[in-house]
């Protein structure tokens, strides 16, 4: 069994392999979401060798899938299993799913991967509720390219690569490849789930999406400036959010007894998208672009999703800013603990970095020790104030329990 992603005669592990094996043998369904090209379908494959790989989008298969779903269902029930890739193109196939999966009693049967998360959750709920696993793959972590040393030296090279793993396959100009992916996105994807006809209205949201990552939401500039209603806002934003473009970082609920933003930040799974959305051009550009340190942010915010993903962990990723002005840019919430991470684009560890934590420290009643900077410098520091990690050391950050 290999548990690994082919990256030319390279294999990446993937770090959540192992976990969708256990699940396999606990559940007679596993559902493997995430965006498309993340490697679910390749690593789908190669942990479940002997399922049968069946493509939902292709037209005739989907035909057959939908118009006589039981004995499309029925073909499979003398092998190993099926692989149903993109699910999300049949979801009524799900309630028939279920009739089977109760008549066969077979653990890690159907193994379901999709790149849209409402629709298929939606259903999901409806129907394979306590019969179904489900997982989020995302594209390549840091410590995933740092195991097979394809992780880039420099941080504005990472960020303007991104994680997909098919940019590390071979040796691809990133703003070809991420072109073609987001044409492919939106004639896909976009259609499909809001059948939205105005795509080059939709082009110049994205484009504004990626103008404020890393900052406050607000719904009415965006709308205003993109020509759109408030409520179309909402609901194209839903669409990126169920298509893992972008996820939105909500505040922490806990007041210290101070009047707390309530609004969420916005962010992009992957910061070569969001590069190329902003018309950059080179790695040598982000030296210098005024949204540097909001997609250092997203994409280290992005690498904490991963982790805890992979893990079996809830997400959990919070922000917290008072109306004064201070903020600390990620708590990461155990349940009975907070972990606070200031996130820093500069390379070289200032006392300024650590302002945030401070204050939060002494409200929270917060252990020092306990609290991080993330910066993009390399080197480890242990000072008074917290723990500076350089970008590529997001392993010593304490995640919590696995499941």
């Amino acid at each position: 069994m290999q548990s690994d992603c082919i990256i030319g005669h390279m294999f990446i592990e993937r770090k959540i392999a192992p976990r969708l094996k256990k699940l396999s043998t606990q559940f007679p369904v596993l559902g493997i979401l995430g965006p498309r090209q993340s490697g679910k379908t390749t690593l789908a494959k190669a942990l479940f060798p002997h399922h049968k790989y069946i493509n939902l989008e292709a037209l005739d298969t989907r035909r057959f899938a939908a118009e006589d779903p039981r004995r499309f269902l029925k073909s499979f029930e003398e092998g190993s299993g099926a692989i149903l890739d993109e699910i999300q193109r049949v979801p009524e196939l799900l309630s028939y799913i279920q009739e089977h999966v109760d008549e066969w009693q077979k653990p890690g049967f159907f193994i379901l991967t999709g790149s849209e998360n409402i629709l298929l959750n939606h259903h999901i709920s409806q129907t394979l509720a306590g019969r179904i696993a489900l997982a989020t793959l995302l594209p390549l972590s840091l410590e995933e390219l740092q195991d097979v040393s394809l992780l880039p030296e420099k941080m504005e090279d990472t960020l303007f690569r991104g994680f997909y793993p098919s940019l590390y396959a071979k040796k691809i100009d990133p703003r070809e490849w991420i072109q073609s992916y987001m044409q492919t996105y939106i004639e896909r994807d976009v259609r499909h789930l809001k059948q939205i006809t105005d795509l080059s209205t939709f082009q110049k949201f994205l484009q504004l999406c990626a103008g404020r990552i890393g900052q406050l939401l607000d719904l009415t500039s965006i709308g205003n400036d993109c020509g759109i209603s408030t409520n179309t806002v909402r609901s194209w934003l839903s669409v990126l959010e169920a298509t893992y473009v972008i996820f939105l970082l909500h505040p922490h609920h806990k007041n210290f007894s101070k009047r707390l933003i309530k609004t969420p930040k916005l962010y992009f799974y992957d910061s070569a998208i969001a590069c190329h959305l902003l018309s950059i051009q080179s790695a040598q550009d982000l030296t210098t672009h005024y949204l540097r340190g909001g997609l250092f942010e997203s994409m280290i915010l992005s690498d904490l999703l991963k982790q805890r993903y992979n893990a079996g962990l809830p997400p959990n990723l919070y922000f917290w800013r008072d109306k004064s002005g201070h903020e600390v840019d990620c708590l990461l919430d155990h349940g009975t603990t907070l972990t606070p991470i200031e996130i820093k684009s500069g390379e070289t560890i200032s006392s300024d970095f650590f302002t945030g934590l401070i204050k939060w420290n002494q409200l929270a009643g917060n252990n020092p020790s306990q609290s991080y900077v993330v910066y993009g410098g390399k080197e480890k520091q242990i000072r008074s104030q917290g723990v500076a990690l350089g970008w590529t050391q997001l392993g010593s950050l304490p995640l919590g329990k696995t499941s």
